[in-house]
């Protein structure tokens, strides 16, 4: 028997992409409403409570209310949205973060998709807080380079002008009133007791991500070597499919000028760590797929998870 799968949002970036995804696979039954009813409540809720597995992909305020309309408790309900991501009702969908998260996405009928920079930042930090090395008290600091399309349909018709306007061109820092939406998740997610001072950078690229912090050794009450550092990252994430560990030190991780290549990830559900440095001056970087482990690629590992099949089906290491 088919899994009954419906999108609401579909027209979004996204929801686009979880239908790319699914559209191959022969367990997946997509349920489709008429675009004239998109938002009349009682169609979208017949929708809602007719599937197996429910992806809300819609601002918060819509995400909260179609949450809502799902009152069959057999219905899987994940939501891409910012909404309920530090509910503790809601299992939160990075399952390589500890046994008890994958658990909770095997159980729980309420998913929380994790945002992009959080993805990222979670993966390389959690085992450091975890472990001590980091203190849970630090305040990181750190920046997030990353292509238009995770800003929605505006960014990327922004950045889709002919000509180009000149201020495009180059990278863009944003959110410096240092209140990024993704802030309250991170700390959630890492363990760590303040929010993180972050900056995200957007740039005239399509997708691709990646997430630079640097690490003050010399300031962490064990002083770790970077070799430490590494070592714990490769052990926390030995066996995970989607998560790549790679070699300390090894300059074939680089292009032939030397340059970290931001979108190695793209059309994968994977997230790279790498651990870059000199003496006790260490950065990690995360690279991943803002569209695949940062989004929708996230959103079907959760689904998959859920159903009780091999978390891998339909996605690409």
């Amino acid at each position: 028997m088919k899994t009954k799968v419906f999108v609401d949002g579909q027209e979004g970036t996204t929801g686009l992409q979880i239908h790319e995804r699914l559209a191959a696979r022969a367990d997946i039954e997509t349920l489709t409403i008429d675009p004239v009813l998109r938002k009349d409540p009682a169609a979208r809720k017949s929708c809602l409570n007719a599937a197996d597995v429910v992806f809300l992909c819609l601002p918060d305020v819509a995400a909260i209310e179609s949450a809502a309309l799902v009152d069959n408790p057999r219905t899987c309900v994940i939501d891409a949205s910012t909404a309920h991501r530090t509910n503790p009702a809601w299992a939160f969908g990075v399952p390589e973060l500890a046994p008890s998260y994958r658990n909770a996405l095997r159980t729980s009928k309420r998913i929380a998709n994790p945002g992009c920079h959080a993805t990222a930042l979670a993966l390389a930090v959690r085992p450091l807080v975890q472990s001590g090395i980091i203190p849970a008290d630090h305040v990181l600091s750190f920046f997030s380079l990353s292509g238009y399309s995770g800003g929605g349909k505006k960014l990327i018709a922004a950045y889709r002008q002919s000509p180009l306007p000149a201020q495009l061109e180059s990278p863009r820092p944003y959110a410096l009133n240092l209140m990024h939406k993704h802030l309250p998740e991170m700390q959630a997610h890492t363990g760590l007791t303040s929010a993180p001072i972050f900056i995200p950078v957007v740039a005239n690229f399509y997708q691709g991500l990646a997430v630079t912090i640097p690490l003050p050794l010399r300031q962490f009450p064990s002083q770790p070597t970077a070799a430490e550092i590494h070592q714990l990252l490769a052990k926390t994430y030995a066996g995970e499919k989607f998560v790549r560990v790679l070699p300390l030190g090894d300059e074939t991780i680089l292009d032939s000028g030397g340059y970290f290549d931001v979108q190695a990830c793209n059309g994968t559900n994977r997230c790279d760590l790498a651990v870059f440095a000199n003496g006790d001056r260490t950065v990690i970087m995360a690279r991943l797929d803002n569209l695949g482990k940062g989004a929708s690629g996230s959103a079907i590992q959760c689904m998959n998870l859920h159903l009780g099949i091999d978390e891998g089906t339909g996605l690409t290491a």
